[in-house]
């Protein structure tokens, strides 16, 4: 889930979130919050953790991660929500801050926790739970939440709220997750007489499919990857979680790629990259440049998730009829990430109660919230990239019923990949070091023909033991 900072830094970099601002939507009646996080509410609170908020308490909650005013639709719809949020809990003051480097900057991020000045609902990724249990900076709110509070909550992927979990109890809320797939270019595919409705599912046909579209000519390259800036690492553990393998051991206390699946992932990229010629001769490449390029018909698939397709029309200019997604070749099993939130240590149990209620209603209500599809469409908000995807049973049914109904895209294009689910897999332990490290296999398989894999991976397995041994 790290890949998220990844993405989210370079994509709103260039949009307006130059200058970070605070807003405050006050609902009637609310009390201000105080500043140690203790306290804050008044009348009407129940003693029992399981109960829900009762309607006549008051109390103000701050939540990280407004909308900037540069996204007016999306902060339109937020206040909209607090409006909708008031008529069932009028005396809840919910002030939303909007403050891209808690949500966006890894060092920013860290930073807060050790000041402790983030808000009563502070937005996360999976792979934060650690750091912030390290810096003694959530709540349990495993007494809080149950079907009372969050409804639905038996319809959300246990795999999804087990990244929040630790030692058995829950400590954040889910907002979205991914999972990656094969991206592709269907105009490309097309021209290359490929079947755009039927993408590559084992890497062996990746690498036939590649070849083809690569002899297009015209400097347009058949499959693209990374080796900078630490995505180079995430994709190769993408491409090893496909077939089976690990990037580090069960107990996280070694490298675990220094392996036949390793190397069978490091010799088939060096084999399209300088047997096939079907990579392109440009590489170094990080978050960012494949879009461009499959963007812009000179690729013709990636790894990747669902939500770049939408950046790629909403930043880039594409058009989405020009894109597809199959499951990750191999299908054993696909990364997975995804966003979060938490809720300070510390605060009032009634302050707890109104964050789980806001939380259900904005991001866990089929229909509500950021699942209300028909708003989304009407405000040209994307509308049918599959994710977030982590509803099962009847909530699953009914959301991907009106995300198929108010879709501003083509939602057949994704068929492959939503009727094929891949059992998703959380990053290893310390990822952004072990990515780091294994971005100099990746770089040195893409730009050196005489490449020693087995030494580069018996290197790089020595250096990230090192990093796990100093967790």
């Amino acid at each position: 889930m790290r890949r998220a900072r990844f993405r989210r830094t370079r994509r709103t970099g260039a949009v307006a979130l130059a200058s970070a601002l605070t807003l405050t939507v006050l609902a009637a009646c609310g009390t201000s919050s105080s500043d140690d996080g203790s306290g804050g509410s008044e009348g009407g609170g129940s003693s029992d953790p399981a109960a829900p908020l009762d309607r006549a308490t008051k109390v103000t909650i701050t939540i990280d991660c407004m909308p900037p005013a540069a996204k007016a639709a999306e902060l339109r719809q937020w206040k909209e929500d607090v409006a909708e949020f008031n008529k069932t809990y009028p005396n809840v003051t919910v002030e939303g801050r909007s403050t891209p480097g808690q949500c966006l900057e890894p060092p920013r991020f860290t930073a807060m926790l050790k000041a402790k000045s983030q808000p009563d609902v502070f937005y996360t990724y999976f792979t934060d739970l650690p750091q912030v249990l390290d810096h003694d900076g959530a709540e349990d709110i495993t007494a809080y939440v149950n079907d009372r509070t969050v409804p639905l909550l038996k319809d959300i992927d246990p795999n999804v709220l087990a990244s929040l979990k630790h030692d058995g109890r829950l400590y954040g809320l889910p907002t979205s997750n991914y999972t990656m797939g094969l991206l592709i270019n269907r105009r490309l595919f097309e021209r290359a007489g490929l079947d755009p409705d039927a993408p590559p599912r084992t890497w062996e046909e990746v690498r036939a499919a590649a070849e083809k579209i690569a002899g297009l000519g015209k400097g347009i390259a058949g499959f693209g990857e990374y080796s900078a800036g630490n995505t180079g690492g995430w994709h190769f553990t993408a491409h090893l979680y496909s077939i089976g393998g690990d990037v580090v051991d069960a107990g996280g206390r070694k490298a675990a790629f220094d392996d036949e699946l390793g190397r069978k992932v490091a010799r088939t990229l060096h084999a399209m990259r300088w047997e096939d010629d079907s990579m392109g001769r440009t590489q170094l490449l990080k978050w960012g440049d494949l879009q461009k390029q499959i963007a812009t018909d000179k690729l013709g698939m990636f790894l990747a998730a669902p939500d770049d397709i939408a950046y790629m029309v909403q930043q880039l200019g594409a058009e989405y009829e020009n894109f597809g997604m199959g499951p990750i070749p191999g299908e054993k099993n696909t990364l997975a990430g995804g966003n979060n939130y938490m809720i300070k240590k510390g605060i009032s149990p009634d302050k707890i109660k109104a964050a789980v209620a806001w939380l259900n209603f904005k991001n866990l209500t089929v229909g509500k919230g950021q699942f209300d599809w028909a708003r989304a469409k009407a405000d040209k908000l994307p509308v049918g990239v599959p994710q977030p995807n982590f509803w099962l049973g009847e909530s699953k049914k009914r959301d991907d019923a009106a995300r198929v109904k108010h879709a501003t895209m083509p939602v057949a294009n994704f068929k492959t990949f939503m009727d094929n689910p891949v059992p998703g897999k959380a990053e290893p332990p310390k990822a952004q070091e072990v990515y780091k490290v294994l971005d100099n296999v990746m770089s040195a398989l893409l730009t050196n023909e005489d490449a020693d894999i087995d030494k580069l991976l018996a290197t790089a397995a020595a250096q990230v033991d090192q990093v796990l041994a100093n967790r």
